[in-house]
């Protein structure tokens, strides 16, 4: 038994139609597409990204500079042979001396040599003969006068002075190296300044010689 289609279910039928259809929707859709305003915005702008500018400097050229060049070598000194004899000049020996000619004029003198000062004469601190005090120091202790200031303040003490004796046995720049103060220094100086000394001797000859003498002041 043998199957046939229907009418509506053949579609090879129908071909031919849809063919024509879709012709048509193709030509309309070309039609609107020519038709259509393709022009674009004119608002659209395209930013183009800023190219970063690399600046190129310039190298300098360096200058070399030329070193000078150095001093020519001193020429060798050429010895001369022993041997070798030296042209006589020739002397005038025919010259006569006119008397009365006046003579020239001679440089004057040398100044005299200045004297060398003398030196100062040493001074000893240890001697052969040394100084001795006139009197002793009982008679330079009787010499002093105990400052008022000192006894009213009830100072006490030793002073020491140092001094040079000279050759003559008189005591030069006395110095206090110890004090006590309250007048009593000074007062130490003026008695050892009154003093007189046998002067020292070194070799048989007085010499100057350095000392120090202790002055107490002492209240009764």
């Amino acid at each position: 038994m043998s199957l046939r289609k229907t009418e509506k279910a053949d579609l090879r039928r129908r071909y031919p139609l849809y063919i024509e259809i879709g012709l048509v929707i193709t030509l309309a859709l070309l039609i609107v597409a020519f038709r259509l305003d393709l022009s674009a915005d004119d608002s659209f702008e395209v930013v183009m990204q800023e190219q970063e500018v690399v600046q190129m400097e310039e190298v300098q050229q360096t200058q070399q500079i030329e070193k000078p060049p150095p001093p020519p070598r001193p020429p060798v000194p050429v010895e001369v042979p022993d041997d070798e004899i030296l042209e006589d000049d020739d002397l005038d020996l025919d010259a006569s001396l006119d008397i009365d000619e006046p003579l020239a004029d001679l440089p004057p003198p040398p100044p005299p040599a200045e004297k060398e000062e003398e030196p100062e004469p040493e001074i000893f601190v240890i001697v052969e003969d040394m100084p001795q005090l006139i009197g002793g120091l009982g008679s330079l202790q009787k010499k002093i006068r105990y400052p008022e200031i000192a006894k009213k303040a009830g100072v006490e003490g030793r002073v020491i002075v140092q001094f040079v004796v000279d050759e003559q046995g008189r005591v030069v720049d006395p110095v206090v190296v110890r004090g006590i103060g309250a007048g009593c220094d000074e007062e130490a100086i003026r008695a050892v300044s009154q003093a007189r000394f046998k002067p020292g001797k070194q070799r048989g000859k007085p010499v100057k010689v350095k000392m120090s003498l202790p002055i107490t002041f002492k209240l009764k």
